[in-house]
């Protein structure tokens, strides 16, 4: 029962009939070629590769973008698409995102003629893969105090540093890397075979098990200048890259908390306690009303927000809030339906748990709930708690 909360609001009422088909197709694409073995791929911790061509072929690939093979879709479609990959599973959502908005964008955004002739027509494809590499083992919410280093010298640079928590890191065919150049922090196109650049797989993970996870290695890693992002340079280039990839987490996780309220739902219809559908209980009513009502909420918040970005006034802190908020209530819609569900709700039979682990990791990346919240108290209150 996909997106059955919306009908609070009449949701489709809002859409055209373009974006109805634009979220048609992703919806047929994620459930009729991923979710039959999402869980699978979530047990044994591997990504389908197989489908990456497919996703690219079908235009999802850095789809907000123009040009260069791409489809150049508007903000409220790209925000259908999101949700309708994180229905299935969020390392399905987090692939399209780092893919497109945190290595396609910067490109697209930073990138000369030739950087973006080289790589978005291949990656919109998905015949190349990239990677954000900005986060490092000491430096996730403060990311300024990076230490990875680029040093000038002749023809290029040398990188020396590592990166964590980076999703598609291994297997990538160019990292998007951050790195401070005479204490100014500057972006590089490095390609997976350069020399001195190695990755090591992140493993064991309980969370986003799809997703590739890897730490990012550089010794004396050389750089041609060509591959330095020209236009890149201080950490709000950085920054800007992760605002277009939450505003996508906001609108994916709203496609999770949709299949976790779904389940539910039709689980309690069909579940009996008592003599009677436990769909009749009060207490149970009121998790699925809470659920369903939130769900509503945000979809609204996005359908605005989505909106200002087309008409290029989204302000950063109204994606800071979108992120706080969606990622919260998704998570707590999981862990609602995983009670509705009781025991059932813990095993590979139900989509809950699943989403429930995997929300554990989308609420802490690219700005924890605490960071946006105070990004917001910054803006309420003009002081800002982070110096």
């Amino acid at each position: 029962m996909i997106g059955e909360a919306q009908n609070l609001i009449d949701f489709d009422a809002e859409l055209s009939e373009e974006q109805k088909m634009i979220r048609a197709s992703a919806r047929e694409f994620a459930q009729n070629e991923v979710a039959p073995f999402a869980a699978k791929n979530w047990q044994d911790g591997e990504f389908p590769f197989e489908i990456i061509k497919r996703m690219g072929g079908l235009g999802f690939l850095g789809a907000n973008l123009n040009g260069y093979g791409c489809s150049g879709i508007d903000s409220i479609s790209y925000g259908l698409l999101m949700q309708e990959l994180e229905n299935v599973d969020s390392g399905l959502r987090s692939f399209a995102s780092v893919q497109g908005a945190l290595c396609m964008w910067p490109i697209y955004h930073y990138g000369t003629q030739v950087q973006k002739e080289k790589y978005l027509p291949g990656m919109a494809k998905g015949e190349l893969v990239g990677a954000f590499g900005l986060t490092e083992p000491d430096y996730g919410s403060d990311p300024g105090g990076m230490i990875t280093t680029a040093k000038k010298v002749k023809d290029g640079y040398l990188i020396n540093g590592n990166k964590m928590w980076i999703t598609n890191g291994c297997i990538a065919d160019v990292i998007i890397l951050w790195a401070k150049l005479n204490g100014t922090i500057v972006a590089f196109l490095v390609d997976k075979d350069t020399e001195g650049f190695t990755t090591t797989k992140i493993k064991n993970k309980m969370s986003l098990r799809m997703s590739v996870t890897s730490q990012l290695h550089f010794d004396n890693c050389f750089v041609p200048e060509g591959n330095r992002l020209p236009r890149a340079e201080g950490l709000k280039s950085a920054l800007f890259c992760l605002n277009q990839a939450r505003f996508g987490i906001a609108w994916g996780v709203l496609g999770a908390a949709d299949a976790v309220y779904g389940c539910a739902l039709e689980y309690a219809l069909t579940r009996n306690a008592f003599g009677k559908a436990l769909a009749q209980f009060q207490l149970v009513q009121a998790k699925l009303v809470d659920i369903a009502s939130q769900i509503s909420i945000a979809k609204l918040l996005m359908l605005h927000l989505a909106k200002k970005k087309d008409q290029h006034t989204l302000k950063h802190y109204q994606v800071s809030l979108a992120k706080m908020n969606n990622c919260s209530l998704a998570l707590k819609a999981a862990r609602s339906a995983r009670d509705i569900l009781g025991a059932s709700g813990i095993t590979e039979e139900y989509p809950v748990m699943r989403h429930l682990l995997n929300l554990e990791t989308v609420n802490t990346y690219e700005g924890t709930e605490d960071i946006h919240r105070l990004v917001l108290g910054n803006i309420l209150t003009g002081k800002s708690a982070f110096y």
